[in-house]
Order: structure tokens, then sequence, then C-alpha cells
């Protein structure tokens, strides 16, 4: 088959036709086809052109040829037309983007491959999306590959019926096996992340039941306050910390508690637990802070090396780290409960026991 050379080069070159010297090198395609062009632009665009254009004729008077084969004619005229205009269409891109990325690769045109590159992410589908993955790892592709991989495992399941799919695990089962290993790290990955979100979720809360401790224990709130300070029991309930009430209940309890003595009462625990995290993490010299049992758990660590100190210590810094983030994140400090991430501590989220505690009777929480 032949196409009209004249019609090729009025594509390929539009008005610069007029100053370009005549042809001197043709490039054949796999159907037979001649695209004319010039060695000097080809030289000019891709080194690997220019490697082969420098290699010597066998005859002087025999024309230049480069042969490039395993693609569509129509795909090999718009891969030389870029390299004259440095344009690519998008119809020729919706028909050609995985053979102009595999001609860019082979013959070294960066331009083209990065415009090939995003080009396919924008038009990946779960049918193509195999052979698209398969390319960008032959041609040195990464990102394109790793958007190929996330497709993947969004859409595991709809890609598993494609044909690409069903070709993939009878030809390349290492591939094959690079995609499930693949999946699996991002299930791992998302896991981690998950972990990692409800713990800093359960900072984040320890963080604010310790200024919310404070609170009470300098300014007094609606039922708890220290002696100098009365409590004004007609603002209800309290507008600075979503915990509050449910801490004053806790307080209170573990102040007529008569099984806290004998060490019987899980919530009379949770209230010493939240004594001692606060003494960890309170910044208060000498005996100026008001919460109670304060500065004496500060002096028992003096004078104690306790194994659990470490893990307090650490908690107590997480505790500190969280309070930083979340005043950097909500800086005027919204109380929204959909913000906050919901951990299932019986302990901790007795705090806020009008929305998480399972004992609630006439808005009352009946075991705090």
């Amino acid at each position: 088959m032949q196409i009209n050379t004249q019609t090729i080069t009025t594509d390929f070159h539009n008005t610069r036709v007029r100053v370009l010297p005549e042809y001197d090198v043709f490039i054949h395609t796999s159907d037979g086809t001649r695209i004319p062009a010039h060695t000097s632009i080809l030289a000019s665009v891709s080194p690997v052109f220019e490697n082969i254009l420098e290699q010597p004729r066998k005859q002087r008077s025999s024309e230049r040829i480069i042969k490039i084969n395993g693609v569509p004619s129509t795909a090999v005229t718009a891969f030389i037309s870029f390299l004259y205009s440095s344009r690519c269409t998008e119809d020729e891109m919706d028909k050609y983007g995985i053979h102009l990325l595999a001609l860019s690769h082979v013959y070294n045109v960066p331009q083209l491959k990065q415009k090939c590159i995003k080009g396919l992410v924008q038009r990946l589908t779960v049918e193509n999306v195999v052979d698209v993955l398969q390319l960008a790892r032959l041609c040195d592709a990464p990102d394109l590959r790793l958007r190929c991989m996330k497709l993947l495992a969004n859409h595991f399941n709809a890609v598993q019926k494609s044909e690409g799919w069903k070709f993939l695990t009878k030809h390349d089962p290492w591939l094959e096996l690079d995609i499930l290993h693949f999946m699996d790290e991002s299930e791992t990955r998302r896991e981690k992340l998950r972990r990692h979100r409800e713990e800093q979720g359960l900072y984040a809360e320890l963080s604010e039941a310790m200024e919310c401790l404070e609170h009470i224990c300098t300014e007094g709130c609606t039922d708890v306050g220290p002696y100098h300070v009365e409590v004004d029991r007609e603002r209800k309930p309290c507008s600075k910390f979503s915990t509050c009430q449910g801490l004053q209940l806790l307080i209170r309890h573990f102040a007529t508690c008569k099984r806290r003595v004998k060490g019987g009462c899980w919530r009379c625990k949770r209230m010493w637990q939240l004594f001692r995290l606060h003494s960890y993490v309170c910044q208060q010299i000498d005996d100026s802070c008001n919460v109670p049992l304060c500065r004496q758990f500060q002096l028992k660590m003096e004078q104690e090396k306790r194994k659990d100190d470490p893990k307090w210590k650490l908690l107590a810094r997480k505790v500190a780290s969280a309070k930083v983030m979340f005043s950097l994140s909500l800086p005027k400090r919204k109380r929204d409960e959909e913000m906050r991430v919901t951990i299932d501590n019986r302990g901790i989220r007795c705090f806020g026991y009008n929305k998480y505690c399972n004992n609630v009777q006439d808005n009352r929480c009946i075991s705090c």
C-alpha cells in the first residue's frame, strides 16, 4: 500500500514545508507505506534516529530507509508528525496512544512520552488497564504503572472479567503475582492507616480529657469545681468540652465510691489513670496545679523508678503531640462530634455519656 507523499508532507509541516529542503530519508512501515522525512529533523529530536542515520550506507546512490514495524502505519504517521510539530491531537491520542508511547520509548522522545503517559492515565478503563500496565512496565513508565495498579486494586473484580486479565493469567504469571502482591501491600497500608487514625483519635480524646480536667479543677463547671469557686448549676450543659459532663460524673463517683479503697471499681481505676496521665503532661511547677494528686504523682515519680514509667511517658508525649496537631487542624477549636474518630473504648467513651455510654437512662449515666 502506498500513501500520497505530498499529502503526508502537508500534514507534517504545514507552513514550514516551504523552508525545508528535499526529503532525504523514508520511513517504511509494516504494510509498505513510505513516509518521507528529513534526516536533520529526525536526528535533532531523537538520539536513536541520530545513531541510525550516522551509520554508513552500503551505496551512496541508495536512498536512506528506516523501518518501523509492529505498529500501524497511521500511528507511525502520527509519530513522525509529532517530531516535526511537537503536537499530538486528542483524536490521535485516542486511537494511537499505546503505540505512540511504545514509539516514544524506543526512539527516546521524552516530550512525546510524557504526553502519552498523561493521555493514557486519563483514558484508563477496566478493559484496557492490563494492556496499559504491561506496556508501562516495558516502557519504564512508573507513574503510569502506579495508576494502573491502583485502578486494578480498586476494581479487581471487574478487571478479572476482561480479556486482558484472562490473557495475562495464561501468559504472564509474574506480572499477575506482582499485581496480587501490590494489592496485598495496599490493603496492609490501608489497615495501618486506619489504625493510625484510630490511635490519633484516641490520643486527641485523651488530650481533650486533660484540658477538661484542668477546666473543671480550675474554673469549675456545672456540677464539680474547686472549693473556692462556686459552680453555676444553671449553666447546662458545658459548652467548652463535649466530654465535660461525663467527666464530672466520673469525678463525683470517684469522690464517693466505697469500693475504690479495695481496688474493685473499674471506674475509679479509670479516673486514677486520668489523674496519673495528667501528672505526666502537666507543665506547671511547684503546687500551682489545681488538679488533685498531680503533685503527689510527680513526687512519687521522682522517688521511684517504676517499670511502667516509660509507657506512661510515651503516652504523655503522644497525647501532647495530638493536642498540638488538633490545635493546628482546628484553629477555632470546633468541637463537632462528626469530626471525631469513633473508638470502641468503654473507659474513655463513657465521658461522652450522652452519645457513647450504653448505660444511659433519663440523660444520666447510671454506670458512671
